[in-house]
C-alpha cells in the first residue's frame, strides 16, 4: 500500500525551501516551479514540481498523486514552469495510461524521495504502471509557440 501525500506543517516548510532554492536556480536540474491559476479563483498558486526530459521531450509527474496543481493545470490546459531567472508557459496535454509507462519509470528512477508514493516498483510489468498511471497522472509538455 503506498503512502498518502498530506499537507503538514513539514511539508508546507519543505516546499518553501525547494522553491526558494528552485527560484534561486540551485538543486536538482528537473526541479521547477510550477505556477497555474486556480480553477475556481484563477488565483495564481505555485509549486515545486519535477520534470522528466527525454531529448526535446518533458513530462510533469503527478507524484504524490491527483493534488490541486492537477486539477488546475486540467482547467486551465496550460502551466507556467520557472527555474532561476527563466521561465515558460506551455501547453498541458495529459498522456493515456499506457504512454504513460516509460515517464513513469524514468521518474521512479531520478526522484527515489518519492517511491513510497507509488504501488509499483522498477520490477512491476508495463500493465501495472499503467493501472498506476489514473493515480500519478502524467502531461506531456508544449511550448505555446
Amino acid at each position: 500500500m503506498s503512502k498518502t501525500y498530506r499537507i503538514s506543517t513539514g511539508t508546507r516548510l519543505v516546499n518553501r525551501a525547494f522553491q526558494a532554492m528552485t527560484q534561486l536556480g540551485v538543486g536538482k536540474q528537473y526541479r521547477h516551479i510550477l505556477t497555474v491559476p486556480g480553477r475556481k479563483t484563477g488565483r495564481l498558486y505555485s509549486t515545486p514540481v519535477d520534470v522528466m526530459r527525454r531529448g526535446d521531450q518533458r513530462w510533469l509527474v503527478a507524484a504524490y498523486g491527483v493534488t490541486n496543481w492537477v486539477h488546475n493545470a486540467r482547467a486551465a490546459g496550460q502551466v507556467t514552469l520557472s527555474r532561476g531567472r527563466r521561465s515558460e508557459t506551455l501547453r498541458v496535454v495529459e498522456l493515456s495510461p499506457q504512454d504513460s509507462v516509460p515517464v513513469l519509470r524514468q521518474y521512479l528512477q531520478e526522484v527515489p524521495v518519492t517511491r513510497p508514493y507509488f504501488d509499483v516498483t522498477h520490477e512491476s510489468s508495463d500493465a501495472e504502471f499503467a493501472a498506476e498511471a489514473p493515480r500519478h497522472p502524467v502531461f506531456g509538455l508544449i511550448p505555446m509557440s
